[in-house]
């Protein structure tokens, strides 16, 4: 498949055909493709915790979602908790200092760019996928053991769709999101 057809194809799906199971090696697919995307002096910062097994998944979902997300992600087939090690990316080794102002937000981008080419390989192989940003950080920490040296930042469910998404949103017009000088 094209890349431009993966991106217009790729949503963000809020209903899970339970049916429909994912393997460890369509997961294993999206953690390497992840690994393709540029990132701050190749530090590769960012973490991954696949939850695959059918009561983590619901261990997960219950205990760690609030109930919104529970129903948008029920029947997901599995989930990845994303994280990065903090204070690496974006800070001189030498001194540990942030080398600018956006400090531990060049890992939050590492993560977003890794994050972008897991949920492309998602589309490409067919799964549908669903990236949360709302859950109980401590909760995720604690049930899949991470360590407080990592930022825990989303939970991305992986599935099947059980029924197809509403019209994709409107994008905003060019004129809008970019400046040329």
């Amino acid at each position: 498949m094209e890349l431009q057809a993966v991106m217009e194809k790729r949503r963000s799906i809020r209903n899970y055909n339970p049916e429909r199971k994912v393997t460890k090696e369509q997961l294993d697919e999206l953690i390497k493709a992840a690994s393709y995307a540029p990132l701050w002096k190749n530090l590769q910062t960012s973490r991954y915790y696949c939850v695959l097994s059918e009561n983590a998944v619901k261990e997960l979902r219950e205990k760690c979602l609030p109930e919104f997300n529970q129903a948008n992600s029920d029947g997901a087939g599995a989930y990845i908790v994303t994280t990065f090690v903090k204070g690496m990316v974006g800070f001189d080794k030498n001194t540990g200092s942030p080398v600018n102002e956006a400090g531990d937000g060049w890992g939050y981008y590492d993560l977003g760019l890794q994050n972008e080419n897991l949920l492309l390989k998602a589309a490409e192989l067919g799964l549908d996928t669903l990236v949360m940003g709302i859950r109980d950080g401590e909760a995720l920490r604690e049930l899949l053991n991470i360590p407080d040296s990592e930022n825990v930042v989303s939970v991305i469910a992986v599935g099947y769709r059980g029924q197809e998404p509403p019209e994709r949103p409107k994008r905003k017009e060019l004129e809008v999101v970019a400046r040329f000088i």
